[in-house]
């Protein structure tokens, strides 16, 4: 697959949109630095809607769009259970643990843990999300956006690595978190509407001109397994879903922690201006979550009829954007490439958070806030470079 220029010239307009955004809001009143409430904390100023579309913009990335739309092509709709679980786990969160961490005016979570018992534990944990993020979480996310890209346009990997870490720096760097948090309402819009045209067009393609109702009517009746939302233990898929048991089994334990203890998910919430705007936040990305099965899972059940000899499942998505116009296919892989600079730039600022907050400002407590600032944009660059080798 390949983009044409009119594809191209989207996607650079969507790249420079963001970084044009991105300064507007992180910029400073005459005479006023940016000390660390501002660049952590987004200045406690972040309103609801932000808050709900950036834990989604953080969440959403390049291998679980194209890695849930594989899901859908080989399970179907069941694979959704994850995300509506999620949306569920959103709302325990606002309602029993933020506030919690909003009273005690908390950066990190690992600064939490100092509260809750000691600095051993803060500094503990503090090193080990440092390694997570840098060695796991950021290497993940640049080398499966790499190969995402890479499946869509053919560049070659470096340099699908090397683009992605100098976009979101460019967006991410100077700003902070209001930065993030603000360009990630363009990348959930983004995001929304290119998997809703993905949706719409492959069922107006398998509607044959009858309409995407025409189109529903026939993926459902054609393939009604892909439907079934709890699996059958005679399913060949069981071992992947097995039935009630992603609800009511441990996947809690790992839901509550991904949503309420993760500090680039919950670092948002942390910055909102006040309890109530943070939990109006979380309730909008508890319904955003509702939409995701829609937006990932249903264009890969649609794969089945439109590219039923695909080799390998992953292969639905980029496939499907190469049946797209012209222009629409630009605007789907804008918001590809959106769900992975948000992700990214979420990661790298937590990152940033963490280290500054929780290890280099106890030991270095009487330097200035631009100081700690500097250190944190340090920091940031450094994390991505050690991702790029890793």
């Amino acid at each position: 697959m390949s983009l044409n220029t009119i594809d191209l010239a989207i996607f650079a307009i969507y790249v420079l949109g963001l970084i044009a955004i991105a300064y507007y809001v992180s910029r400073e009143k005459v005479g006023h630095d940016k000390n660390t409430d501002d660049y952590f904390l987004a200045s406690n100023s972040l309103p609801w809607w932000a808050i709900g579309a950036s834990l989604i913009a953080a969440n959403i990335s390049a291998e679980q769009i194209i890695g849930m739309s594989g899901s859908g092509y080989v399970i179907g709709l069941a694979i959704a259970s994850y995300e509506w679980m999620s949306a569920i786990t959103l709302i325990i969160v606002g309602k029993y643990f933020l506030p919690i961490f909003m009273k005690r005016k908390i950066y990190t979570m690992p600064q939490f843990l100092q509260e809750r018992f000691d600095s051993r534990v803060k500094t503990t944990m503090a090193i080990f999300w440092l390694a997570v993020y840098v060695f796991v979480n950021l290497t993940a996310v640049l080398w499966l956006g790499a190969l995402a890209i890479n499946t869509i346009t053919g560049l070659d990997l470096t340099t699908c690595m090397i683009l992605l870490a100098v976009l979101s720096l460019a967006y991410s760097l100077y700003g902070g978190l209001k930065a993030v948090a603000f360009t990630d309402i363009i990348q959930v819009v983004l995001l929304i509407a290119g998997g809703l045209f993905l949706s719409y067009m492959s069922l107006s393609l398998i509607g044959e001109g009858q309409g995407i109702l025409a189109g529903f009517d026939r993926l459902t009746s054609e393939l009604p397994e892909k439907f079934d939302m709890i699996l059958s233990a005679d399913s060949p898929h069981y071992v992947n879903l097995p039935g009630l048991s992603v609800l009511i089994g441990g996947l809690w334990v790992m839901n509550l922690s991904y949503w309420g203890f993760n500090q680039y998910i919950i670092q948002r919430t942390l910055a909102a201006k006040d309890l109530a705007e943070a939990q109006k936040g979380i309730a909008f990305a508890s319904f955003l979550k509702l939409l995701m099965p829609v937006i990932v899972v249903l264009p890969g059940i649609a794969a089945v009829l439109l590219l039923p000899e695909l080799s390998k499942p992953d292969q639905a998505y980029p496939e499907l954007m190469n049946l797209m116009p012209t222009g629409l296919k630009g605007l789907i892989f804008a918001a590809l490439v959106a769900a992975i600079l948000s992700s990214l730039a979420s990661m790298t600022n937590s990152v940033a958070t963490i280290f500054t907050m929780d290890l280099y400002k106890p030991i270095k407590s009487d330097k200035s806030q631009s100081h700690y600032v500097l250190v944190g944009r340090v920091v940031s660059v450094v994390a991505l470079i050690i991702a790029l080798f890793t």
